[in-house]
């Protein structure tokens, strides 16, 4: 099997090295711009660039780089190497629990004790985070992040580029349109629109700008 190298260094790129560790995945190192440590026992390998002296066929890429309610540097590095050729598997934490009839695109991640039931469908370098659970027949969008402790009840669309705060609630049935942000703790119970954000308890638009970071 296939080596391989996380891109980025920071809180998130930890969780899912670990995640990898516990799989029993061979990490042949990081990349990072900030930091020139090693990560326990996994070395700092250099700047991005260094992957362009790995064939795509040799190694896998795994995206280390999070994000709190802004996914465009996230989704920028996928799609820069991509363009390149390489590919990026998903992670999935061995506490997390996926139905079978579920379906991974390329590069989503779950974390620590997730759950993922049947019919739901995870596009492509998706972000599930720690305890987040989504019910029967989800469609979770491109480049999305589900903070830690979310809850989406069944039939819940999360279409690209949207960012579900920690501890958010949706009820079932609902859509919740392309770059929008969920504010953390906050209580969907209608449809949320395209490019805004919501947040309180029943969740309400508090802006109508394109969202930003958090």
């Amino acid at each position: 099997m296939r080596p391989y190298i996380v891109l980025g260094g920071g809180g998130h790129a930890k969780v899912v090295m670990e995640a990898m560790q516990l799989c029993g995945r061979t990490v042949l190192g990081f990349t990072d711009l900030t930091r020139r440590d090693s990560i326990g026992a996994i070395p700092w390998l250099g700047l991005d660039d260094v992957v362009d002296s790995y064939s795509p066929d040799d190694i896998w890429l795994v995206n280390g780089i999070g994000s709190v309610g802004d996914n465009s540097r996230r989704k920028g590095l996928f799609l820069t190497w991509k363009e390149k050729g390489y590919s990026f598997p998903t992670i999935i934490h061995p506490s997390a629990i996926v139905s079978p009839n579920a379906v991974l695109e390329e590069g989503v991640q779950l974390m620590a004790g997730v759950i993922v039931q049947t019919g739901t469908r995870i596009g492509v370098n998706t972000i599930i985070n720690t305890r987040t659970m989504i019910d029967h027949n989800g469609l979770i969008g491109e480049h999305v992040h589900i903070a830690p402790g979310c809850v989406l009840s069944g039939n819940v669309t999360v279409a690209d580029d949207v960012h579900i705060g920690t501890g958010a609630v949706a009820i079932q049935g609902l859509t919740i349109g392309r770059k929008s942000i969920v504010g953390a703790g906050a209580v969907v119970v209608r449809d949320v629109e395209a490019n805004i954000k919501v947040a309180g308890v029943p969740a309400r638009k508090i802006s109508t700008d394109t969202p930003g970071k958090e």
